[in-house]
């Protein structure tokens, strides 16, 4: 079957999907966005979330053909999901085909590693971060990364719906993705200093 829907603000499609196809893997494997991570399969790591009509949801477990005439985000997205959401439509998200970073451009997307002398070449030229990225780095959560696509998609829809959220709502938002390296802290302390500077935004 042929599934058409919205990835990251543009309209895509995906040919010869079959019934028990993984949004999961046709982000993966049909569109080239690896960033969200096949992990566990099952829901339980949340290494995979994506959002799907604003919504955080392990794409492991969404069937393709759910997503017919939907709007996906992942992290590939992220960083001009937020920079739309405030520009355009402060509170909300990217209508279809409204905004969004093209396909090929999230396919080329990469992170580099950061010049301990001149501060340079922490991103990869035109790649912008959102603020929640951003966050995650100056705070150092993120160690081997395998988990972190998924928990700053959860974070990025946390302090969406709340700018000011407490240590419990982070913990509840974040409380289905699991880290093996960080001992969740420093994810803490990036999302705590993410809402610091969205208040300070305002």
């Amino acid at each position: 079957m042929r599934v058409n829907f919205t990835v990251n603000g543009r309209q895509q499609e995906a040919d010869d999907v079959w019934e028990g196809e993984s949004l999961l893997y046709v982000l993966r494997e049909r569109m080239g966005l690896p960033g969200s991570k096949n992990a566990c399969e099952q829901g339980e790591c949340g290494s995979c979330t994506v959002r799907l009509d604003g919504v955080p949801v392990c794409s492991c477990l969404v069937a393709a053909g759910q997503v017919e005439g939907r709007e996906v985000t992942t992290v590939e997205g992220l960083a001009d999901y937020a920079k739309h959401r405030e520009s355009a439509h402060p509170g909300g998200g990217c209508a279809a085909g409204a905004c969004g970073t093209s396909l090929q451009d999230a396919q080329q997307w990469s992170a580099k590693g950061q010049d301990s002398q001149t501060g340079e070449g922490a991103i990869s030229p035109g790649a912008a971060l959102s603020p929640i990225q951003q966050a995650f780095i100056d705070a150092g959560a993120v160690q081997c990364g395998f988990c972190t696509p998924g928990l700053l998609v959860a974070a990025d829809e946390l302090l969406e719906r709340n700018d000011q959220p407490s240590d419990a709502d982070i913990r509840e938002a974040l409380s289905g993705n699991l880290c093996r390296c960080t001992g969740y802290e420093k994810i803490l302390d990036a999302v705590r200093l993410a809402a610091a500077r969205q208040g300070e935004a305002v």
